[in-house]
């Protein structure tokens, strides 16, 4: 869909349905990366706060100003278009502008993430970490940024790396391909948590010898 659709679509977005949708619909917190698109067509890494089918607040280093159209792509929910309704300290919060046919699929998708990620965490703690073939990578900070790196462990659910820079807690990294954040500081380096967990699969061919 075009910005052209794109805004015809947004503009039948009122302030009296974007009320109504608070109301009806309930946010949810789960952990979700993505990427969003403002209407310069600049794009820029973030990760859901709180979501319902009908607003999405985001945690992005690239705020949207109230009323721009936004494109996002999240992980394990797709494409989402919406509006800015405002500001925050450390991102912002959209409407999201959907048939009701795309918002009855958004509830069944945060339903089944909220429930997954309640019985994903005692799993992951319980990962083997293993040395992995290829050690040397490269860690991204969301300003583009890259710094090399050694794993010194890994897992289907993260990784500790020793590194020179010490990212905040919190922040958005990328290690490799995969994306995740920052968990912990220790003495030589940070433990980076994937926004999902991955397949053994997908690790043996990111830290491969062939790399």
């Amino acid at each position: 869909m075009g910005w052209a659709q794109t805004r015809t679509t947004a503009a039948a977005a009122t302030p009296a349905a974007t009320h109504a949708e608070r109301r009806s619909f309930q946010r949810v917190r789960v952990k979700l990366y993505g990427r969003f698109m403002l209407e310069d067509r600049s794009e820029h890494p973030c990760q859901v706060i709180d979501m319902s089918p009908g607003n999405v607040a985001l945690r992005s280093t690239r705020a949207g100003q109230p009323g721009e159209r936004v494109i996002a792509y999240l992980d394990h929910i797709g494409r989402v278009e919406g509006i800015v309704t405002r500001t925050l300290q450390d991102g912002f919060a959209m409407t999201i502008v959907a048939s009701d046919r795309k918002k009855d699929k958004l509830a069944a998708q945060l339903t089944w993430l909220a429930n997954k990620h309640e019985l994903d965490l005692p799993e992951d703690r319980r990962h083997d970490r293993v040395a992995p073939r290829n050690p040397i990578t490269v860690l991204q900070l969301p300003d583009g940024r890259q710094y090399q790196c050694r794993i010194i462990d890994l897992s289907l659910s993260g990784a500790a790396v020793e590194i020179e820079v010490r990212p905040a807690l919190g922040v958005q990294v990328t290690l490799g391909t995969m994306r995740g954040q920052v968990v912990r500081h220790f003495e030589d380096g940070v433990a980076v948590e994937f926004a999902v967990v991955q397949h053994p699969e997908t690790l043996e061919a990111q830290f491969s010898d062939e790399h």
